[in-house]
């Protein structure tokens, strides 16, 4: 269900490419399901360092960034430059809750797939375990079909 409410809000779980997870404290031993989830499937692992340190320490081969205020390249330059397809981010603290608007708005522009909890980072998860299974009717299309009918 998720994958298809993503689907049909024109958003899509990429198939490949990198997943960048930063998450507060008390999600990274949650986070290391869905990391290792990805890294199975031949995505590459990106993380800040405290997450990355837990992934590490779970046996997941990840690739450490910088958070936005510790200097660059950070995250959000990998962004612009294409180099992240998923984002996993949860928050904790105003520093956090800054860097995350700025993640968040890269990744806006950057038409990068984003979620803000690991539940729906689950849900991603087996959304794309589904892969091709998934169909959807957007209701725009719909209403356009509905209107030609209609029209001749």
């Amino acid at each position: 269900a998720f994958g298809k409410s993503q689907l049909a809000a024109g958003a899509t779980i990429p198939q490949s490419g990198s997943v960048f997870l930063s998450v507060k404290p008390t999600d990274q031993q949650s986070a290391i399901g869905i990391a290792r989830y990805f890294s199975k499937r031949g995505f590459k692992i990106v993380a800040t360092r405290g997450t990355a340190e837990s992934l590490t320490g779970a046996g997941i081969g990840v690739r450490p960034v910088n958070k936005v205020g510790e200097g660059r390249p950070h995250v959000v330059d990998m962004i612009k430059n294409h180099e992240i397809d998923i984002i996993v981010n949860t928050t904790a603290g105003k520093q956090s809750i800054k860097d995350s608007y700025t993640i968040r708005r890269a990744a806006l522009h950057n038409k990068v797939t984003y979620f803000t909890t690991l539940s729906a980072a689950r849900a991603a998860c087996e959304a794309h375990s589904a892969g091709d299974e998934i169909t959807v009717n957007q209701l725009q299309t719909l209403h356009q079909d509905l209107r030609e009918v209609s029209a001749s």
